[in-house]
């Protein structure tokens, strides 16, 4: 039984998210009294204490669940085969594969923040949920949509989120309900991630990578932007970068670690949301959730 750890992205954050590893776990601990110096700004009573208003901030959001993400995977020491995050969890994976360090993970993380924040800040745009429609589908309706309007992640089966323009992705909305939808609307987001939008983002984040010391992964990382296991840390470095504009292919990233060998998924980090997915591709599939 081949294990892979997979760590969550923004949208599980919690009100009190790590705290109880942090009384729990001295490597946790060391690893959360690290974060502020890094960041400059006191994110873990932000996590332990704050509001949840004050955790949906992107440049709180991101860096607490990497935090926390890594903390588990650090403190509870499992042992792996392979590893995948979805979209920022991307970050965490790294990190437990050896290619990056807590440090170096952090600061990109914050530079991605804060540069995903300053894009969405440029031009309106947001993003939908659509379930109950094919993959081919709803790519279908967004080429024939004049507006920038394109897929952004793939979920689980039949279940992926568009991102764009205000416009575009209205109208795939109701061109998605018209092909048989059961679910098609808004999700509450002040931006368009992983589409054409968050150029600006992937130019200053390939700035931070081009600077940041990257490390040949000990075990395969399979990457959002290609779903397939990479170890070289210069392909790495270029999927990271195509990340912020193109998709994020968790279905197919789970379907191609399930066909190497994978059986079993651990997730480390707040929240069950990536349990789920992968149970909803494979009710077969082992997981297990660590906090």
């Amino acid at each position: 039984m081949k294990t892979a750890l997979v760590f969550p992205g923004q949208g599980s954050q919690a009100p009190g998210m790590g705290k109880a590893l942090y009384e729990s776990s001295a490597v946790a601990k060391a690893l959360f009294d690290q974060a502020p110096g890094i960041l400059g700004f006191d994110i873990v009573k932000i996590m332990f204490e704050g509001t949840e208003e004050e955790l949906k901030q992107t440049s709180v959001t991101q860096p607490a669940i990497f935090i926390h993400s890594v903390a588990v995977a650090m403190a509870g020491g499992f042992a792996a085969d392979m590893v995948a995050g979805h979209s920022l969890g991307e970050f965490s994976a790294l990190v437990a594969a050896g290619v990056l360090s807590f440090e170096d993970g952090l600061r990109l993380v914050q530079i991605r923040a804060n540069a995903m924040q300053k894009a969405c800040d440029i031009t309106p745009s947001t993003m939908a949920a659509i379930v109950g429609c094919d993959d081919a589908t709803v790519e279908r309706v967004c080429a024939e949509i004049s507006e920038v309007v394109v897929p952004a992640n793939y979920n689980t089966i039949g279940q992926l989120v568009i991102s764009g323009s205000e416009a575009g992705v209205d109208l795939a909305i109701e061109q998605c309900k018209a092909n048989g939808a059961k679910i098609a609307k808004r999700l509450v987001v002040n931006g368009a991630f992983h589409s054409p939008f968050m150029q600006p983002a992937a130019e200053e984040l390939e700035k931070g990578i081009r600077a940041a010391n990257f490390n040949d992964a000990r075990i395969p990382v399979y990457q959002n932007f290609t779903a397939q296991p990479e170890s070289d840390r210069e392909r790495i470095k270029a999927n990271l970068i195509a990340q912020l504009t193109g998709p994020v292919r968790w279905t197919q990233t789970v379907e191609n670690m399930v066909k190497d060998g994978c059986s079993k998924f651990v997730e480390c980090g707040p929240g069950k949301v990536l349990a789920g997915l992968i149970k909803r591709i494979d009710r077969n599939l082992v997981t297990e959730n660590f906090e």
